[in-house]
């Protein structure tokens, strides 16, 4: 082997001619800034600058000024002034993750009522990565003490978390103040009609209102949820051709 081609050899074995080796090592970089980034606004909670969204996620203010850049151009991140929230092109496409076939559709009337019927705060929680995940939020009475969005992950030794854990046949899982003072909670498993468990249903009030007539409440609407489930999902609304996607 003479001395250019054990040079052009070297090259491809260091990815420059042949495996694209570090194109793809700054694909991943870019990649992974960018969902850094993400993170970063969606832990901020409304609108962030590039200073502070540089802090907290660990890019340089140069870098996180360039993802910005493209962010805004997909339409993942929008700007107002020299402050950045997320946009609503990753909306779009955070609502096409479903945890499973149909639940967060299946959802959406029962949370509603239960809401309605008692003023509690309700989650619907699946099982992520040993956390409780919520796909699903009405919120209620308890809003300023524990506000409920949509994606805030929650320990398994809350209500929820113990709902979603393990088979219950005994009945609802009570919470009176154990996790947060003046917050009490029930919540059940909802499952399918095989009966797996998919998810967990929780209703919030503050303390001192009666737990019996909520968790009654809670298996009523987990209960219909079931039932949309075998039936796979609520009827739609709206037509699919009036909705622009």
């Amino acid at each position: 082997m003479d001395s250019s081609t054990g040079s052009a050899s070297g090259r491809a074995g260091h990815g420059q001619a042949g495996d694209g080796g570090p194109r793809r090592a700054r694909g991943r970089g870019v990649l992974e800034g960018a969902f850094a980034l993400l993170d970063a606004l969606r832990r901020s909670g409304d609108e962030a600058g590039v200073t502070e969204l540089a802090l907290l996620c660990g890019v340089p203010k140069g870098s996180v000024h360039r993802l910005l850049d493209q962010l805004v151009t997909l339409g993942a991140v929008e700007r107002n002034g020299n402050r950045y929230r997320v946009g609503p092109q990753l909306y779009r496409l955070g609502q096409a993750w479903e945890p499973h076939p149909g639940l967060r559709p299946a959802a959406r009337l029962p949370l509603q009522r239960l809401r309605a019927a008692t003023g509690a705060s309700v989650v619907l929680a699946v099982l992520r990565e040993d956390m409780a995940l919520t796909v699903s939020s009405a919120p209620g009475d308890v809003e300023p003490l524990l506000p409920v969005r949509d994606g805030i992950a929650f320990r398994l030794d809350t209500a929820a978390g113990k709902a979603l854990r393990g088979p219950l046949r005994g009945g609802p899982v009570l919470d009176r103040e154990d996790v947060m003072d003046g917050v009490c909670c029930a919540a059940l498993p909802v499952r399918t009609p095989d009966g797996r468990t998919v998810a967990a249903l929780a209703g919030m009030v503050p303390a001192g209102r009666p737990l019996d007539s909520l968790a009654r409440g809670v298996a009523e609407a987990g209960a219909a949820i079931g039932r949309a489930l075998a039936r796979g999902g609520p009827r739609r609304t709206v037509p699919p051709t009036a909705l622009v996607l």
